[in-house]
């Protein structure tokens, strides 16, 4: 008997570790849309490469709250309802407190805050408007290991994630009774284009040497922790943090 095909919408899903969750759970059946901000070329490019039918691809800048509300609700309408929710869309902006000027210090924080957190939460609020409820419904926030390690180029990204994860654990407790599970996922560096400067020449080693694996994962590695997070069997997981670093930083 198979599973039945569940909707689900993956914010930043035009590149990266977002391309590579829409292919996941495209593959299993499920029908796909896929946010981008300003890539839209890369979002066509990824919504043709979907397997299966059915899919779309969507827009928003989440800095702009009804932006977010309007294009959460044209998901649904071309999905007919949201089941799972990928909150997937970061920025990480260099600002370290030590050599940026304050204006850089100010706009490092809002931006980065705007999208990676208050982006996060407004997509959440809409997305439950349209979520079935006691039917496996889930929301998946894609955290970093910066949000427990320190982000000294960021420290907005890092405050950021940390931040997220305590809003996945606020709205698990608030929303279980419905049915809807909520968890986020911490990966540390992934193989990614946005990544790839970091991970060239020495400094690249270094990174990949943090891990007792000494690598990074690949992008369809991570994506495939979120389809597990996002099936009835993790349903338990609901306000839980995984770690996803290879052991490259170990929390109590």
């Amino acid at each position: 008997m198979s599973s039945p095909r569940r909707s689900v919408l993956i914010t930043g899903g035009s590149r990266g570790i977002g391309a590579a969750v829409a292919f996941e759970f495209a593959s299993i059946g499920d029908q796909v849309a896929v946010h981008y901000g300003a890539s839209g070329q890369a979002a066509e490019s990824v919504l043709a490469d979907l397997p299966g039918d059915g899919h779309v691809i969507v827009q928003a800048d989440l800095r702009d709250p009804e932006a977010v509300r309007r294009m959460v609700d044209e998901a649904a309408d071309a999905l007919g309802t949201i089941d799972i929710l990928v909150n997937n869309a970061g920025v990480f902006f260099p600002h370290p407190i030590e050599a940026s000027t304050y204006e850089e210090w100010q706009r490092g924080w809002r931006d980065t805050i705007d999208i990676n957190l208050i982006g996060a939460a407004n997509a959440a609020w809409c997305a439950l408007q349209h979520m079935p409820r006691g039917r496996d419904s889930r929301i998946i926030n894609v955290g970093s290991r910066g949000a427990f390690r320190g982000e000294p180029d960021s420290p907005a990204y890092g405050a950021s994630k940390a931040a997220l994860g305590a809003f996945g654990q606020s709205i698990a407790k608030s929303l279980g009774h419905l049915g809807i599970a909520v968890t986020t996922l911490a990966p540390g560096f992934v193989d990614t284009d946005m990544a790839a400067a970091s991970l060239a020449g020495a400094g690249g080693d270094e990174i990949r040497a943090q891990s007792p694996f000494n690598r990074v994962p690949t992008a369809q590695e991570v994506a495939k922790a979120v389809v597990f997070l996002a099936s009835p069997a993790a349903e338990w997981a609901s306000g839980g943090i995984l770690d996803f670093n290879g052991a490259s930083y170990l929390r109590m």
